[in-house]
């Protein structure tokens, strides 16, 4: 049987308008009809997979799809901030963000991301101040008696970090330079070995998150002797701030999501309202509370103007300190 070329045409035709008909509502497909995927730049079952799973289920719950936490840990986190960075901005990749990889890490070596281009700030979820511990053994009973004896210690006392480049190593730094200290820096490979140090007597002082020093507080290792916010702080109501005896010393961490650049205004607008409801449920507010973390979460322009005055502050520390990873 013979198709005449009108016949033929008409079928493209039909076919091709068909096509295009659907396009706008594969388009329009609903945010999210698949699972979302946070990726967290650290090992399982530290400080920051600790948040990123209590706000896990809330989400899920809002944005009634499954909510999935991976962990893709390396080189201080930037190995998981490239992955989500170089991901589909479509919404469903995320990640779990903090001061390191998102403004301190691009200030110390070369990364394969621009922090400030390549990614949009979703919304913060913790605030904690950085707090001053000491061994449970160290004479001062205070901050005062601290920065005293500190000083007449010299180079012989020392303070410890989660790693080279850490907040907590350029928070020491920090200190040491606005108090007029020469405490010696020690770094360790994460929060858990530096907290055993405090316990086997090697280490004098570190600036730690209270998810970080818990554990070890409550065995009676450690004391909390100062936070690290401009004044005295709920979170941790029985201590001074270090301010009060080094003017101008502020250290604070904060830990959020944010999305791959590019995604677009409607979808970010859904995972910002998914963040604030499951900073909002009374579970997270107190499994954060009784870590000496604040739930809290912003609009994406704050935790940006955030991240912006984080890069600015710790590039003049990494510079007066020659602090470089390369």
């Amino acid at each position: 049987m013979t198709v005449s070329r009108r016949r033929l045409l008409a079928v493209a035709s039909a076919f091709s308008l068909g096509v295009a008909a659907g396009l706008p509502a594969m388009a329009q497909e609903p945010y999210p009809s698949r699972p979302v995927h946070i990726v967290v730049p650290y090992a399982a079952g530290g400080s920051t997979d600790q948040l990123a799973r209590a706000i896990q289920p809330a989400m899920a719950e809002f944005l009634k799809q499954p909510v999935i936490v991976e962990n893709k840990a390396g080189a201080g986190g930037m190995i998981g901030t490239e992955f989500v960075t170089k991901a589909a901005p479509d919404g469903y990749t995320l990640v779990f963000g903090n001061s390191g990889p998102n403004a301190i890490l691009p200030l110390l070596r070369k990364t394969p991301y621009d922090p400030v281009k390549d990614l949009r700030p979703v919304s913060t979820v913790a605030i904690t101040p950085m707090i001053l511990a000491i061994g449970a053994n160290n004479p001062a009973k205070n901050l005062k008696e601290f920065l005293a004896q500190a000083k007449k210690s010299g180079t012989q006392w020392n303070f410890g970090s989660v790693g080279t480049g850490s907040l907590s190593h350029l928070t020491g730094e920090y200190f040491n330079t606005l108090a007029g200290l020469e405490l010696t820096h020690i770094p360790y490979k994460g929060g858990a070995p530096m907290m055993m140090a405090f316990g086997g007597g090697q280490l004098q002082a570190a600036f730690v998150t209270g998810l970080d020093g818990a554990a070890m507080l409550q065995a009676g290792k450690v004391r909390y002797v100062g936070v690290g916010t401009p004044q005295r702080t709920p979170v941790v109501p029985d201590l001074p701030a270090i301010a009060e005896e080094v003017p101008g010393f502020r250290s604070v961490a904060w830990f959020g999501v944010l999305a791959p650049s590019g995604v677009p205004d409607a979808v970010a607008d859904k995972l910002h309202d998914a963040v604030v409801y499951a900073v909002a449920r009374p579970e997270v507010q107190k499994m954060f509370a009784v870590r000496n973390i604040v739930a809290r979460s912003s609009t994406p322009q704050e935790l940006a103007g955030m991240i912006r005055d984080e890069m600015a502050q710790w590039d003049k520390v990494a510079k007066k300190s020659n602090i470089r990873l390369d």
